[in-house]
């Protein structure tokens, strides 16, 4: 998809007029997809690569009624489509589109009708699966031992040094002070 557009759904005929106020434009989605249809294995395979993403078809199962004291009202859908790649550890090419959708209601000027104006986005999403060996996964957890024991070591050395030199200085002035025959 390369070209924004635009689906319009009204009533139209040649041979009937219609008045306005009766149209009552509500509808319900059931699926609202772009591209290739996407079957059930390939959907499980996205969520596992893309577990952030709550639905694939955002508008499925979605209704917009239009309440009957609101007549002559066209319902709006902007959709911002996405491309979308993923790529699967054994190299399998998953191509999908993903968009946002925002609808709203307008007054129409002539007849209601449902809008869904569509605009592809001139980015696009590449998700790669790399999977990290077990090696990996113990150097990693090495590091971190690593470096949680150096930061303790040196937190344990300076309150060590920091005792020690405390000592030191306090004894070192009452040293002085005897020395000199003041009272401490």
């Amino acid at each position: 998809m390369q070209v924004p557009g635009d689906i319009i759904v009204s009533a139209r005929s040649e041979s009937h007029s219609f008045d306005a106020s009766r149209i009552n434009i509500s509808h319900v989605i059931n699926s609202f997809n772009f591209g290739k249809k996407v079957t059930p294995r390939v959907i499980s395979d996205l969520k596992r690569l893309r577990p952030y993403i709550e639905s694939h078809d955002k508008l499925a199962s979605k209704a917009y009624i239009t309440l009957e004291d609101r007549v002559n009202v066209t319902i709006e859908h902007y959709l911002q489509v996405v491309k979308t790649e993923v790529m699967s550890s054994s190299y399998q090419l998953i191509e999908d589109y993903d968009y946002t959708v925002h609808s709203s209601l307008v007054n129409a000027v002539t007849i209601p009708v449902a809008k869904f104006h569509f605009e592809p986005s001139p980015m696009q999403i590449l998700v790669t699966e790399d999977p990290k060996s077990f090696t990996h996964f113990i150097i990693k957890v090495c590091a971190l031992m690593g470096g949680i024991f150096t930061v303790g070591t040196c937190f344990t050395i300076t309150c060590v040094a920091g005792i020690l030199e405390s000592l030191l200085y306090n004894t070192m002035r009452v040293v002085k002070k005897i020395e000199l025959g003041k009272d401490f």
